[in-house]
């Protein structure tokens, strides 16, 4: 039977899917904007190739897009007719797939974790495990996946590289800033253009306040871009991320227009409506507006695209992201019509549907509550949900507008407790002490007169 690259059995019987798979993975790990093309060479080097079909399933899911999911069903139907040929294995990542699709990512999870505890060097287990562990607010189950399973690999082995770039990122979001930059940099040093590991240490500098060394660091990695996804694009933001604490609005902006927010951009290609892409936009422009800087008209593509997507709520994080386009368009009956479609999301026993519902939309009818400057109601809104926000995913940084949002309606409101108790959470979760922060400040500074 053929092997993987990192030498687990696969059920392809041609000649060429051995490779092919391969070729796919790698382009996934590293973020490579042919990964589509790859997986469609898979399917022609072995249409019965079961873990190839799931593999294109796996590919449709993780665009986190409503639309996108028949055709992971379809692959799944595919998989499922040929999975008599495939291992115990390969028949595992089927029924990730099938729960997944489904609208079960917990349960998804709880297969790759299982696979994961089997077959540590299954890569392809790991990153999806990884992926759906973070978008579903849980860090600590990152870095125990990382733990269990590092002790299984070696420089010998293919993807080492990013197994180093996931032990960063996970180990930053549990707080362990040491370790996480080392291994962030030892991928980089393996391979600089490794986008997972440069996104990793981005994040630590960005914790640790290292403004200035985040941007060079991120301007030294650049010429190694070429051929990455649209991950590109959120490392831009990183570094408008950096330039912002700096109050250096105008390096935001040209940022904004000419790197992540650049439709027409020769480096990546543009998914303009893909949610990590809507994440970057509307939270750096709702941080410009923050703090009196004019966004323009920049809202208003958001806004299209965000009326399109109406219902689509698969990804929890990026719902009140697109409410922010609506609420700063003045788009009432279309933010209207997007709260409805929160509230009567899902099943009521499926973990994911109930955050959409619970989390998701109240912390929505905020972001238009702050818009609409009913301020108290935004805080009234926000506040019961405060401590769970985490589980709508997203990183401390990516998380950090939300506090913002909630910060900022509590100060305007007049509303001292609230303030203090957003600083006292912020300050006990953040290496920076607020008063250094540009989101921060002034609450720190309103508490201490």
């Amino acid at each position: 039977m053929a092997r993987d690259q990192q030498g687990l059995e696969i059920a392809t019987t041609t000649s060429g899917g051995a490779a092919a798979f391969d070729a796919a993975i790698a382009a996934f790990l590293k973020y490579r904007v042919d990964t589509p093309v790859k997986t469609k060479a898979l399917l022609q080097a072995d249409p019965d190739f079961a873990l190839g079909q799931c593999l294109a399933g796996y590919f449709a899911m993780l665009s986190y897009k409503q639309a996108n999911v028949a055709t992971a069903a379809k692959a799944l139907e595919t998989a499922r007719a040929l999975e008599r040929h495939a291992g115990a294995r390969e028949r595992a990542h089927i029924a990730a797939l099938e729960f997944w699709s489904g609208g079960r990512l917990d349960r998804a999870l709880g297969v790759w974790d299982q696979i994961i505890a089997e077959y540590p060097t299954d890569i392809l287990a790991f990153r999806l495990a990884h992926f759906g562990h973070f978008w579903s607010g849980d860090p600590q189950a990152m870095r125990a996946s990382v733990d269990q399973t590092m002790p299984h690999w070696s420089t010998e082995l293919p993807a080492y590289g990013t197994m180093l770039a996931c032990k960063c990122f996970a180990y930053e979001e549990c707080g362990d800033y040491g370790p996480a930059e080392h291994a962030g940099l030892a991928s980089l040093e393996l391979n600089p253009g490794d986008f997972w590991a440069a996104h990793g240490v981005a994040h630590v500098m960005e914790m640790q306040g290292r403004h200035r060394e985040g941007i060079d660091l991120l301007k030294q990695l650049e010429p190694h871009w070429e051929g990455g996804s649209n991950i590109v694009h959120h490392l831009w933001w990183h570094r408008s991320m950096f330039h912002l604490e700096r109050r250096e609005f105008d390096a935001v902006l040209d940022l904004y227009d000419n790197k992540f927010r650049n439709l027409s951009s020769a480096l990546t290609t543009a998914q303009p409506d893909v949610y990590i892409d809507v994440q970057n936009a509307a939270s750096m422009l709702f941080r410009l507006e923050l703090n009196g800087v004019d966004v323009g008209d920049r809202w208003i593509e958001i806004a299209d695209k965000a009326e399109a997507r109406i219902g689509d709520c698969l990804s929890a994080f990026t719902l009140p992201h697109w409410m922010m386009a609506l609420a700063a368009t003045g788009r009432d009956d279309a933010a209207n019509r997007m709260l409805a479609s929160m509230r009567d999301y899902g099943a009521a026993d499926s973990a994911p549907d109930a955050i959409v519902r619970t989390i998701a939309r109240p912390v929505s009818e905020a972001v238009l509550a702050h818009r609409k400057r009913d301020y108290a109601r935004a805080v009234d809104l926000v506040r019961p949900v405060l401590n769970d926000m985490a589980k709508l995913g997203g990183s401390h940084a990516q998380q950090d507008v939300l506090e913002q949002m909630f910060l900022s309606a509590a100060l305007r409101a007049g509303q001292m407790g609230d303030v203090k108790l957003l600083i006292d959470r912020v300050r006990s979760r953040h290496p920076v002490a607020p008063e250094q922060r540009i989101g921060y400040a002034e609450g720190a500074r309103r508490l201490a007169n």
